[in-house]
Parts: structure tokens; C-alpha cells; sequence
């Protein structure tokens, strides 16, 4: 016999007249396959290629059964895949793949028989195949997400886009459904859709590119990759340059994956934060977008539509992200887009959610301050029912405001106008409060605000009958007010008048000397107030009281020299 080392040594030629001889000479040579097998190598080496495969067809022929069987049948289907006989192709790489798994060749032979049926335009007879080959992969442990040997990557990768190209042959987006719905769910469905869909993207075919993606989406409502196919759609219609569709899917992916939407029944919202970053972002466009389409001269009658969308998505972002660092700046938003709309109640409600409702951040101050403008704008429309409602509401503004930002430029001009309301609303005791702050806290204000300030603090303790306090603050309006000022006669009766009133107290609690000298202090206090010559009677008659006659009579001499035609006298 001859070594197979010795027949390896020699040339192809040579080895091909020792196989013929060997065939010649031992026809029931137990190995005949063997030699078939290593004559057709040989003619192969030699590139006549058309006998190499009569000596292939002899050896399937008579050694069906052969432990090269698979391989040269796999060789004979690559001959006729190579020659575009594809008929013939497809029978060879069927009788290896029906060998089964156990077969080397099996994976490559499977993947080919796809490839023989697509070239015959048998499309779906071809996805059957390469979805056996996936299913394959997958059998034995194959991950898709992990990295493989270039030769397997290239392969599973060609798969997916002839599988692609058989769908789309088929008809595109709609078969996809009818295939899976015909021959069963696959736990790799999303990377087909995907696959198919960026196809038609390459293709610019972006209608058909978010169909797919859509499609998807609608059969696996709670898939994991449903947002990120939700996210590429809009991707897809950005790129085709369809702004409307654009809208419309960032409003089906707003009710889709809103923080109370049922996908987050399925999923932790906070391990997919990329959904969530994309949420936000999709909110805030979508209310900017229809912020801008409600400025819009042009659109004036959608202005109303426009109005109430941008209202939900500001609405709907603030509820979904209330802790965001985002969330000011959208709330502050939200106010301007009601305050344009003349909606000035629910504008002041948002600003001072905006100034006093987050972490302090840079436009705080700014929102607390567009509060009181709002409530003030508000006040000017308002039917007298709700007056005193929305003057309250203006007037906690103010104080809040003064009290939160005391450094603000406006601080002071806020609190002396809240404290004005409070007096011509007669809540007193808050008045007296915020204009002795006001006074204490800007010694410095402008003299008008301290003016009004002192005023406020007079007013308020005399009609809260505390006339010791009222009495040094009239004393103070009165050093800020210009001797010629038409007002000041009235400020000399209010100081008069509060001296007085602290005599008529002393009067009533029987202590005449202090009622007397309280009487007194008004002659020297307010010379030239109306109430004069009555407190220097008052004086008189408690110094009887007391009977103290030489006191009473000095008085009444004073009294009769300094008012002569008194009805008194």
C-alpha cells in the first residue's frame, strides 16, 4: 500500500495517476472515498476544476454515505453558486444541511442555501433559511452583543442585510408582522426591524424607515428597545427634514414614555436614563416650539391651540422633572407664557413657584419681582368681588419678596407699597410692621419712601389708638416734609391730634397732671394746629380737677391773650 506521507510529498500530477492506478487496480479498496476525495483536491490544485467535480459527482454517487460527504457536496454547491446555477446550488447545500448540525460545514451551508433561494427570488423560502441559521447561532450560545471572530461577525452581520433585502423584495414594512405572526416571534425581532429600517434610511427611504421602527413599537409596546426605536424615528423624520412629523413623533414619544405612562410599569425609569434625558428634552422642545408658534403674528388664529399645547408640555416637564436644575428656568417659562396670555393670577402663581419653590438659582429674585408685576397687572382687570382677594395675595407677594431678597434693587420700593396697601386695606398692625422694616432696613432709601414709610407707621398707630407711637412718627414725616408743602398743615393737626388723644387717655385713667402736661405739649409740639386752643382748655380743667388754681389760672390768662375772639372765651 502507499503511506498517505508519500502521496502528500508528491506533486498533484503524480498523486492523481497514483489515485487513478489505486482505483484501477484495487476497485474494492475499502477507502475508495478517500481517494476520490484526495483526486478531486488534486485537480483542484491543478485548476481544472470541471474534472475535479466529475470526480466529486462519481464519489457522491457511489459513496453517499462517505465522512466527506458534507464537504463535497458543500464544494459542489459553491461551483454552482460560483456558475449561477442556482437550482443546482440550492439541491447541494440542502443535502449538506440536511445532515445536520453535527456537520462542520452546516452554519456555512445553511447560509448559502439562503443565498441560492434569495438568487431565485424565492424571498420568504430564503428567510426561513437564515432565520435557521440565527436560531442556530443562537442554540449554541451565541450573543449578538458580544464580539466574535471577524469571520462569524461578517456572516451574522450579512445575514441580518440579505435579510433586510428578502423583506423589503417582499414588500417592506408590512410583511415584517405577517412573517413573525406566520412563523413565530424571535427574541432577536428587534434587531431585523432595526436592521430593515436602517436599510431604507441608507436608501433616504425615511417614510419607510420609521414605518418599520413604528411597527415595532406598536407589536412590543414594553420592549426594551421601544424607546430607543421611538427615539430613532425621530431621528429618521429630523434628518428627511419633515418638521411636522418631527412634532408629532416627539408628542406620540411624550405619551409613550411620560413618567406616568405604563412602560414604566415594566422598567426602573431611573436605570434608563437615557430615556428620561431624552423625555425631558422632547418636553421642553415641544412647549418651546408651541411657545414660539403662539408668538407667531401669522398663526393668530391657532394662537388659542397653540396656547394651551405649550401649556400642557410646560405642565407636563415640571411634573415629570419637579427636582430637575432645568425645572426653574422651565417654570419661569411657563409664567411668561401665561402673563403674554393676560392669564395674571395663574402668572403670578407660576413666578412665585419659580422664585420661592426650587434651590436658590440666578433668576429667583427676577420671578419673585414679575410675581408682584403680575398681581398688580391682575388688580387692574379684577371684578370687585375678587378685589380684596387679589390685593391680599399681591400684598403676601410683596412681603415675601422684601423678605427673600432684601438686597434687590426694587426691595424697598416693594415693601413701602405693600405697607401702603395694608394701611388703605386697614390692616394696621401688618402696616406699622412693614414700614418700620422698610425704615430700618434702608436707612437710606430715596426721602419720598421714608416719607411715605413714616406716614404709614403715624396713620396705623393712631387708628390702632396707640398715640405714644403715633406721636414720633408724625414728628418724623414732619423733619421730611418742605415747610411750603400743601400737606404739612394737615401732618402738624395729625401730631396735635395724637398729643391730644394721649391727654384724653391720662383724662380717662384720673391721672389729671399727666393729662394736663400732655394738653400743654401741643402749644409747644404743633403752635399752629386747630386742636390748640381745645387742649389748652382741657389743660386748664385738669389743673382745677387737681385744684391746682394758680396752674388753671396761668393757663386760662395764656388761652385769653392768645386766642381773643375764641367761642371759648
Amino acid at each position: 500500500g502507499y503511506s498517505s506521507d508519500k502521496l502528500s510529498e508528491a506533486g498533484p500530477l503524480e498523486a492523481i495517476a497514483i489515485y487513478q492506478r489505486l482505483l484501477d487496480e484495487y476497485p474494492s479498496y475499502e477507502r475508495s472515498d478517500q481517494v476520490l476525495y484526495q483526486m478531486a483536491r488534486a485537480y483542484d490544485e491543478l485548476g481544472r476544476t470541471e474534472e475535479s467535480m466529475a470526480v466529486t459527482e462519481r464519489l457522491i454517487k457511489q459513496y453517499g454515505y462517505s465522512k466527506y460527504a458534507d464537504e463535497v457536496q458543500f464544494r459542489r454547491g459553491e461551483y454552482f453558486f460560483t456558475r449561477r446555477k442556482y437550482r443546482d446550488a440550492e439541491s447541494a447545500y440542502q443535502a449538506v444541511v440536511s445532515m445536520g448540525s453535527s456537520s462542520e460545514f452546516y452554519e456555512l451551508a445553511l447560509y448559502k442555501l439562503g443565498w441560492a433561494l434569495f438568487k431565485q427570488d424565492f424571498y420568504e423560502e430564503a428567510l426561513q433559511r437564515y432565520m435557521a441559521l440565527l436560531d442556530y447561532k443562537l442554540s449554541i450560545g451565541y450573543d449578538f452583543d458580544a464580539a466574535h471572530a471577524e469571520e462569524d461577525e461578517r456572516r451574522v452581520s450579512d445575514t441580518f442585510r440579505v435579510i433586510s433585502l428578502s423583506f423589503s423584495n417582499l414588500g417592506g414594512p408590512d410583511v415584517l408582522q405577517e412573517y413573525f405572526s406566520t412563523y413565530g416571534s424571535r427574541t432577536y425581532e428587534d434587531r431585523i426591524y432595526k436592521n430593515l429600517a436602517e436599510f431604507y434610511f441608507d436608501k433616504l427611504r425615511y417614510n419607510d424607515a420609521a414605518t418599520v421602527y413604528e411597527s415595532f413599537v406598536k407589536r412590543y409596546p414594553f420592549h426594551r428597545v421601544s424607546p430607543e426605536f421611538s427615539m430613532r424615528v425621530i431621528g429618521i423624520y429630523d434628518a428627511g427634514g419633515f418638521p411636522k412629523l418631527v412634532v408629532e413623533s416627539k408628542k406620540d414619544f411624550a405619551r409613550q414614555y411620560g413618567v406616568k405612562s405604563a412602560y414604566w410599569q415594566h422598567f426602573d425609569i431611573a436605570q434608563r436614563q437615557d430615556v428620561a434625558g431624552y423625555l425631558k428634552t422632547n418636553l421642553h422642545d415641544l412647549a418651546n416650539y408651541y411657545h414660539s408658534l403662539y408668538q407667531d403674528e401669522s398663526l393668530a388664529e391657532e394662537k388659542p391651540a397653540h396656547y394651551a399645547e405649550a401649556l400642557v408640555w410646560y405642565r407636563e416637564f415640571l411634573d415629570s422633572f419637579p427636582q430637575d436644575p432645568e425645572s426653574p428656568d422651565i417654570n419661569y417659562q411657563l409664567a411668561d407664557l401665561l402673563l403674554e396670555n393676560k392669564d395674571f393670577a395663574e402668572a403670578a402663581v407660576q413666578y412665585e413657584r419659580t422664585a420661592y419653590s426650587y434651590p436658590a438659582h440666578e433668576k429667583a429674585a427676577a420671578a419673585g419681582y414679575a410675581a408682584i408685576f403680575a398681581h398688580r397687572e391682575h388688580l387692574k382687570v379684577v371684578g370687585p368681588d375678587e378685589e380684596e382677594q387679589a390685593k391680599r395675595a399681591t400684598v403676601v407677594s410683596s412681603l415675601r419678596f422684601a423678605d427673600t431678597f432684601p438686597n434687590h434693587e426694587y426691595a424697598a420700593v416693594v415693601l413701602g407699597a405693600a405697607a401702603e396697601d395694608l394701611y388703605s386695606m386697614k390692616d394696621y398692625s401688618p402696616a406699622v410692621a412693614a414700614g418700620q422694616a422698610l425704615i430700618q432696613r434702608y436707612p437710606n432709601a430715596e426721602l419720598p419712601l421714608r416719607r411715605s414709610a413714616w406716614e404709614v407707621v403715624a396713620h396705623s398707630s393712631f387708628e390702632l389708638g396707640e398715640y405714644a407711637a403715633a406721636e414720633p412718627a408724625y414728628s418724623r414725616v414732619l423733619e421730611l416734609v418742605p415747610e411750603d408743602d400743601p400737606a404739612r398743615q394737615g401732618l402738624v393737626d395729625n401730631l396735635a391730634a395724637s398729643i391730644y388723644k394721649q391727654g384724653e387717655q391720662a383724662a380717662a385713667a384720673q391721672d389729671y397732671r399727666a393729662a394736663a402736661d400732655d394738653y400743654l405739649r401741643v402749644k409747644k409740639a404743633a403752635p399752629t394746629s386747630s386742636i390748640r386752643p381745645n387742649a389748652e382748655y382741657d389743660a386748664a380743667a385738669a389743673l382745677m380737677r387737681l385744684e391746682d388754681w394758680k396752674g388753671a389760672a396761668a393757663v386760662l390768662e395764656a388761652f385769653r391773650t392768645a386766642f381773643p375772639d375764641h367761642e371759648l372765651q
